[in-house]
C-alpha cells in the first residue's frame, strides 16, 4: 500500500460486507485452544498483524498450530496447560490482546520468559496486572520503566485459592488475562480463586467475551456481583472440538456508519443479534440517533433515517472501540455529539482522545476534549484534509468516513489497518462511490 491514500469525495454507500474475524475472539480462542487438552479447529480466524503476533508466540512456545490462511482456519493441538518451551523471548508488536493474556499465562505457569513489543507497547500500562500477579506469587521484573513493558518473567509459584485484587478502570484486559490464567495455578484442581475488581470496570463486554469463551473450553467463571469473579475448583481447559470466530463488531461500525451517512442500505455479515461482542451495541446507538437499523441472527443492516443523526451525549463505556466511529458521524449530525466514558482511549494504540481531536479539527470541526470525554460539533462545510494515523488502525478507518463530507480526504500510512483489517480500503471502495 502507498504511503498515502486519497479517498472521495464519496457520495453513496450500499451493498454487503463480509466482516473479517474478531480480533478479540481470535486471540482469546487461539490461546485457550493452546492451553486446552485436545485439538481445536478454529474457523474464520482473523488474518492480521495482531493474530500473527499471537500465532508466532504460540509457535515459539512449542504449540503445534496448522494454519490454512486461504480457508481462514487454524488447527491447534493443545498442551493441556503447560507450554513445552519453558524459556523464550516473545515479540508481540502492539497487540494488547496477545501481550496481556500471555503475560498472565506465562507468569502463572512459570518459566524464564521476556516479553516486548513496539515502542508504543512500552508506553501502554501493565502495572495493575503485574501487581495482581505478584500478589499471587508470580515472579515478574520490569526491564525498562516500572509499570510498563518489556517484562521478564521468572520461576514464581502461583497457588490457587483465596482472593486477589485488580483494578478495572485502566483496561479490562487485566481482568481477562487473570481469569484466563488462573486455571493453570498450582492447586486449581481443588481450590477456587476469587478475583475482586477494586474500581469501576470499564469495557465489561470484553470481559463477557472472555468468560463466554472460557465456558466453551470447559471453565465456567462465576460472577456473583459486578465486582467479583470466581474461577472454580477443578477448572481445566478441554477443547470443544470446533469454534467459529464471529465477524469483528468494531470493524462493522465503519460500514454501518457508512450506510447511514452514505444512504445505504449497507449490510454487514458475521455479526448480528446473536453476537457475544459488546460493540454490536453501536448499531443500537445509531438507531437511537435516528438511523434505519435492522438485525438478523448474524447480520446488521444500516441506512439513512428521515433526518440527520440526532447527536447528544452518548455514554460509551461499553463500546470503547466502536465509539471512535461516533466521533466522525458527529460531523454529520444535526446537534453536537459528546462521547463520555472513553478514558481508556488514552492508553490504546495511541492517545486516541488527543489524536481524534487533532484530526477532526483539520476537517474544520469545532472540538473540545477532557480526560474521559470528547465533544464534536456538526460540520456544515468540510475542509479537505490530510489525516495522520499515529500507527493506529482505528484512526485510519474512522477518518475514511469523512470522505462522505463532500471533499477528498487523504489518509497517511493507510497500511496501519493491517493490525486488524488489511483489506479495509478495498472493501470500502467496493461499497462506496
Amino acid at each position: 500500500m502507498t504511503a498515502t491514500l486519497t479517498l472521495g469525495p464519496l457520495t453513496h454507500a450500499e451493498g454487503s460486507v463480509a466482516l473479517p474475524g474478531s480480533k478479540s475472539i481470535s486471540n482469546r480462542t487461539l490461546l485457550l485452544a493452546a492451553l486446552a487438552r485436545g485439538s481445536t479447529t478454529i474457523d474464520d480466524v482473523l488474518a492480521a498483524d495482531d493474530t500473527d503476533r499471537m500465532l508466532d508466540a504460540l509457535g515459539t512456545l512449542g504449540v503445534n498450530v496448522v494454519r490454512d490462511a486461504a480457508a481462514r482456519r487454524c488447527v491447534v493441538t493443545g498442551v493441556a496447560g503447560e507450554f513445552p518451551r519453558r524459556a523464550a523471548r516473545l515479540f508481540l508488536g502492539n497487540a494488547g490482546t496477545a501481550f496481556r493474556p500471555l503475560t498472565a499465562t506465562l507468569a502463572v505457569q512459570g518459566g524464564e520468559y521476556e516479553l516486548d513489543g513496539v515502542p508504543r507497547m512500552r508506553e501502554r500500562p501493565i502495572g495493575d496486572l503485574v501487581d495482581a500477579l505478584r500478589a499471587l506469587g508470580a515472579a515478574i521484573d520490569y526491564l525498562g520503566n516500572s509499570g510498563f513493558p518489556p517484562l521478564a518473567i521468572g520461576q514464581g509459584t502461583v497457588v490457587a485459592g483465596g482472593e486477589v485484587a485488580v483494578r478495572g478502570d485502566v483496561s479490562s484486559q487485566f481482568l481477562s488475562a487473570l481469569l484466563m490464567a488462573l486455571p493453570l495455578a498450582r492447586g486449581a484442581a481443588t481450590a477456587a480463586t476469587t478475583v475482586r475488581v477494586t474500581t469501576a470496570l470499564i469495557s465489561r463486554p470484553y470481559v463477557d467475551i472472555t468468560t463466554n469463551l472460557m465456558r466453551r473450553f470447559g471453565v465456567d467463571v462465576a460472577a456473583p456481583d459486578a465486582q467479583t469473579f470466581v474461577v472454580p475448583a477443578g477448572a481445566r481447559y478441554v477443547s470443544p472440538g470446533h469454534v467459529r470466530v464471529e465477524g469483528d463488531a468494531s470493524s462493522a461500525s465503519y460500514f454501518l456508519a457508512a450506510g447511514v451517512i452514505g444512504g445505504g442500505p449497507l449490510r454487514v455479515t458475521g455479526v448480528g443479534r446473536e453476537s457475544i461482542q459488546g460493540d454490536v451495541g453501536f448499531a443500537n446507538v445509531l438507531a437511537r440517533l435516528g438511523a434505519q437499523i435492522s438485525f438478523g441472527p448474524d447480520w446488521i443492516e444500516a441506512g439513512r433515517g428521515a433526518e440527520p443523526l440526532a447527536g447528544g451525549t452518548l455514554e460509551c463505556t461499553a463500546i470503547p472501540d466502536a465509539a471512535m466511529t461516533l466521533a466522525v458521524t458527529g460531523l454529520f449530525a444535526r446537534a453536537p455529539t459528546t462521547l463520555t466514558g472513553i478514558a481508556s482511549w488514552r492508553v490504546k494504540e495511541t492517545d486516541r482522545i488527543a489524536a481524534m481531536a487533532t484530526e477532526l479539527a483539520k476537517l474544520g470541526a469545532t472540538v473540545s476534549a477532557g480526560p474521559d470525554w470528547l465533544r464534536v460539533a456538526p460540520l456544515a462545510t468540510f475542509t479537505p484534509a490530510t489525516v495522520d494515523t499515529y500507527d493506529d488502525h482505528r484512526i485510519a478507518m474512522c477518518f475514511s468516513l469523512a470522505a462522505f463530507g463532500g471533499v477528498p480526504v487523504t489518509i497517511n500510512d493507510p497500511s496501519c489497518v493491517r493490525k486488524t483489517f488489511p483489506e479495509y480500503f478495498d472493501v470500502l471502495r467496493a461499497v462506496a462511490r
